[in-house]
């Protein structure tokens, strides 16, 4: 019983390498279908895992200050619970992308519950934005084996740079300087506005707010930043 118990282990362990671990692996160092960095002299601010409804309408009045357009990788079931930000959101000409309707890594996600992720975020959306959905993040960069295949209707956008905000520390002591220190060109940075999700601390948005107001305020003149759909109307022309 001990020896049957300990092949079946092992069995579901190799399955679930080959499903999730194995593909984020190969499809992240490879760049298959995804991107990583743009062609454009700028730089993409991202946001994830938002709507939040007390940082993410300080981040808009702080991006708007600034004139700064970003793009905003949400989640469907805060989308559908904070619709007057989404509907802000593009009123304001930022770029709105899927990153599930719950924040679940796609590992834990069968093919058919990871493209009900993808259409039920996609229409949430819609409703809310009057804009056509073209992009997505997964969760934590997560991939399965059927993920490429089930998003193919969507640009998958990963990060040049990332920085670690989702913790207060971490912006206490280092986030400002990275940025600083990022490309100023052709770079993809990820921040977050929303620090509800596991193992984020709930008051790391604000401390990233404050780091990222003295970048701004820094590289306005110098640096040139551009939305995702900047880039699909581009690939387009």
């Amino acid at each position: 019983m001990f020896y049957l118990f300990i092949t079946c282990l092992i069995i579901l362990i190799m399955f679930f390498c080959l499903y999730s671990i194995l593909p984020t692996i190969i499809i992240r160092k490879f760049k298959l279908g995804i991107i990583k960095n743009t062609n454009a002299a700028g730089v993409a601010l991202t946001f994830d895992d938002g709507p939040n409804p007390k940082y993410t309408p300080e981040l808009l009045d702080l991006l708007k200050k600034y004139g700064v357009k970003a793009s905003f990788f949400v989640v469907g079931s805060k989308v559908e619970k904070y619709p007057e930000i989404i509907e802000r959101m593009s009123k304001e000409g930022h770029t709105i992308g899927i990153h599930h309707f719950k924040h679940i890594s796609s590992w834990m996600l069968s093919p058919l519950h990871l493209k009900k992720q993808l259409i039920k975020t996609e229409k949430a959306i819609e409703k809310y934005s009057n804009q056509n959905v073209h992009f997505y993040r997964p969760p934590w960069g997560h991939f399965n084996i059927f993920t490429l295949l089930l998003s193919r209707k969507y640009q998958i956008v990963m990060w040049s740079n990332i920085f670690g905000d989702w913790k207060v520390q971490t912006c206490k002591k280092s986030l400002l300087d990275n940025l600083r220190a990022s490309p100023r060109k052709n770079s993809i940075l990820l921040l977050h506005d929303c620090g509800t999700t596991m193992g984020a601390d709930e008051e790391a948005p604000a401390y990233m707010m404050k780091n990222l107001e003295v970048f701004l305020k820094e590289c306005q003149k110098q640096t040139q930043f551009i939305t995702l759909k900047d880039l699909h109307l581009q690939e387009q022309q």
